[in-house]
């Protein structure tokens, strides 16, 4: 078996619905499979999803105060009134200010914007600048991507004296702030047809009603902030999304050359993950290390070189913000490795001084990969005397509820099933750790504790080509609860596998199937060299893509895991420096194994771990499921013994001999008698003066004659003494297979042809009858 860490989940979408839609809309089986697999289960509700276009777009004016917000919006444009866009400090923040303030300028409007700083005003609405607001003369506040949980900033503003319209898309409280208008998709007392639109989402419906007509040009700006804010890009987020994609394409917005650039991304081929994996990160970065006012500023330029050096800086950041992250990820792993009271709880909670609190949540994803537990990063502030931080969860661990058993030392905190964020003192750290590790004792399993990866979608290599993959890219845009697809390809074989890159840390495998091939990359996986072997059935997900070398193409599997329920063999026959092959083996998982104490003698310097000496008792209980048999056992019972006790996953076979004889072979009847004969007619025979010549004069090797000579002495025809053979007068008559030595030499050649010096093939067929429950002794074949 495969040591991989993941608990795979297929799903199996079903066969007649695929076929329906295959038939129906004439995509591949690939499209179809992944369509059912997202609950589409007829042609027509797979066509709609297919073929939308601005018809998916609601009326702006069906949201609740829609028309109360433009009419207040336009009184202040008419009267001259300065508006200030208060946004969020994220990517969806950014955009969603963008677009609301593109619209009023575009309608002639006297308009600023301000975004709270993450680290001096915290997230949403802020005392202190809706009072410096109010001091610049500022009329009307329009907020943009929060809002909705700021009661009391909201009744300050209306008692300075200014006006407030809220958008967001939030979760509402049960008290809603006193503002003039709420724009929001889940309003109680609304009853728009779509509630999951991101901040910039609501930012451009409202543009949409002040313009009166649908605003093409600020699609490509609502496709970054939908695309960030991980909403479900399903209804008008998908075509939103969808539109927006193509206008970022072709977009003359200086902005978007330039961020595109500096990504090292063709415009031409942007897509939802270009946004979000290259756009949104570095927009983040702003908010994350300091002030995102600029990151509108950078959006709304109109100069291209002006573009391009705040792209330059948002650049910068990022890369600042990906080291800030790659320090506090190891200074935290470190944490967990040394300090057992860290590492041995179920919830990792882990504070320090001076962490940046505006890249915790990132790192509290990466140790929720490499360990699979939910985790708490906390930011100290000593001299505030609190901790504040972010956590991520896994399934199983409803991460706001368990908080919320916790009310009594966390005075703020918020968030959903799994992620989070609060406040805390900084002397209650260890008891929340405390408290949480025991929550989860008791409400996680084991089973919980292992990483699932679910693939929805199994395919056989005979359905995967070019058509097929360029296909599926018209599924998209993929995103939350459209999920990009986890395929699954069962059952199939390795061909071919190698290390690849300088430090061979990568892997190339060429899998096969009913006579198809595919070419899988799995890039930081190069260990999977070590972990599997060929003539098995593998498992292989990952996703499908397009590699374009020399103009042509192929298609490819990028691994993201493999898995085998087959035991393997590993072949280290022959190998004798033992650095080459020990380093192939997980110590951690593996038995040695020797059968003869001179082995044991040998390899015990060599080998960091105690070896085990073979005997009848050895069983599951008293070795791992990987064993490495390190030299041939005296007969093939005992390696027999050794399976069926020990019912190993993994086999490395080493089988070191020091003394081989299979290539001398066993002399001849005809060889014996000559031998004989020579020493008959000699009566004495100086062994230690004349060996070496007789040798060179028959062409024999030293070895075999010194064999042939203890046979003739335990069947009694010769006597030694002191390197002389002595012919024995009327000597017994015995056959020379009837001599002990005879015997064992011929069992170790029989050995050594079965084991040591068999095909790769034929070794696993040997140990594959044996490890199925059929064992058969070499005495009964």
């Amino acid at each position: 078996m495969t040591a991989t860490e993941k608990r795979w989940r297929i799903n199996r979408p079903d066969e007649q619905l695929v076929k329906n839609l295959v038939d129906g809309l004439k995509i591949s089986s690939i499209s179809a499979k992944i369509l059912v697999a997202r609950g589409f289960t007829t042609i027509e509700e797979a066509r709609a999803f297919l073929m939308i276009d601005e018809h998916a777009i609601h009326d702006p004016f069906e949201m609740h105060g829609m028309k109360e917000a433009v009419e207040r919006i336009n009184k202040a444009i008419q009267n001259r009134e300065k508006i200030l866009i208060y946004g969020d400090y994220d990517a969806d923040g950014i955009t969603s200010t963008t677009v609301m303030k593109t619209a009023l300028q575009d309608l002639g409007a006297d308009v600023s914007h301000m975004i709270p700083n993450r680290f001096t005003d915290g997230y949403g609405p802020s005392e202190r600048l809706f009072r410096e607001a109010h001091e610049k003369g500022y009329q009307l506040i329009i907020t943009v991507d929060n809002g909705i949980a700021g009661n009391k900033e909201v009744q300050l503003a209306k008692e300075l004296g200014m006006d407030v319209i809220i958008t967001d898309h939030h979760e509402p409280g049960e008290t809603l702030p006193p503002a003039d208008v709420i724009i929001h998709p889940r309003h109680p007392d609304g009853h728009y047809p779509f509630g999951e639109l991101a901040g910039v989402g609501v930012a451009f419906k409202v543009a949409h009603a002040l313009y009166g007509e649908f605003p093409k040009h600020l699609l490509e700006i609502a496709a970054i902030g939908t695309v960030a804010d991980l909403v479900p890009l399903l209804d008008e987020n998908r075509y939103l999304v969808k539109a927006g994609i193509e206008a970022l394409q072709y977009s003359t917005r200086p902005a978007i050359k330039a961020i595109a650039k500096v990504s090292g991304v063709n415009q031409q081929e942007i897509d939802e993950e270009t946004i979000g994996f290259a756009f949104a990160p570095r927009l983040n970065a702003l908010g994350r290390l300091g002030d995102a006012a600029p990151g509108v500023d950078f959006l709304m330029s109109q100069d291209m070189s002006e573009a391009m050096s705040m792209a330059e800086y948002l650049n910068e950041q990022n890369k600042e913000r990906q080291e800030m992250v790659k320090n506090i990820t190891e200074q935290a792993i470190t944490m967990v490795e040394n300090d057992e009271e860290i590492g041995n709880s179920q919830v990792l909670v882990i504070a320090e001084e001076g962490w940046n609190p505006g890249v915790v949540g990132i790192v509290a994803s990466r140790l929720v990969e490499k360990y699979y537990r939910p985790t708490i990063i906390l930011s100290v502030d000593v001299e505030k005397g609190i901790a504040k931080g972010s956590a991520r969860s896994i399934e199983g661990f409803h991460m706001y509820k368990e908080l919320a058993k916790n009310r009594d030392i966390l005075p703020a905190f918020g968030g959903h099933p799994m992620a989070a964020g609060m406040t805390l003192a900084m002397e209650d750290v260890d008891e929340l750790r405390y408290r949480l590790d025991k929550q989860a004792r008791e409400c996680l399993t084991e089973e919980d504790l292992t990483p699932v990866l679910d693939i929805d979608i199994p395919l056989t290599l005979e359905e995967i080509d070019i058509h097929a993959i360029e296909d599926v890219r018209m599924l998209g845009p993929f995103g939350t609860s459209f999920a990009k697809p986890v395929y699954g390809i069962e059952d199939a074989s390795i061909q071919s596998m190698r290390k690849i890159g300088a430090n061979e840390d990568h892997i190339k495998i060429q899998i096969v199937s009913n006579n198809y091939e595919l070419d899988a990359v799995g890039f930081h996986k190069g260990n999977l060299a070590d972990e599997l072997t060929y003539g098995i059935k593998v498992y292989f997900a990952g996703d499908l893509q397009i590699n374009e070398w020399n103009g042509k193409k192929k298609p490819q599997l990028m691994l993201q895991d493999v898995h085998t329920d087959e035991w393997q063999l590993f072949d280290l026959r022959g190998i004798r420096q033992v650095a080459r092959w020990l380093q192939t083996i997980p110590l951690e998982s593996a038995t040695f194994i020797a059968f003869r104490e001179e082995t044991l003698n040998y390899y015990e310097s060599l080998i960091p771990k105690k070896i085990q000496s073979y005997s009848d008792d050895i069983s599951e209980e008293s070795c791992m499921k990987y064993i490495v048999v390190l030299d041939l056992p005296q007969n093939v019972q005992m390696l027999e013994q050794l399976l069926e006790n020990v019912k190993p996953s993994r086999i490395y076979a080493h089988f070191y001999i020091p003394d081989s004889h299979y290539f001398d072979g066993m002399p001849t009847r005809e060889q014996f008698v000559w031998y004989y004969t020579f020493l008959r007619k000699r009566q004495v025979f100086q062994l230690r003066q004349h060996l070496n010549e007789l040798a060179k004069h028959k062409g024999w090797s030293r070895d075999m004659l010194i064999f042939m000579t203890q046979v003739f002495f335990e069947l009694g025809f010769v006597t030694i003494e002191n390197g002389l053979a002595k012919v024995v007068d009327h000597p017994p008559k015995k056959e020379l297979t009837s001599a002990k030595i005879y015997q064992q030499r011929a069992q170790q050649m029989d050995l050594e042809q079965t084991l040591l010096y068999a095909p790769y093939k034929d070794l696993r067929e040997w140990f594959d009858l044996r490890l199925n429950g059929q064992s058969v002794s070499e005495e009964e074949q």
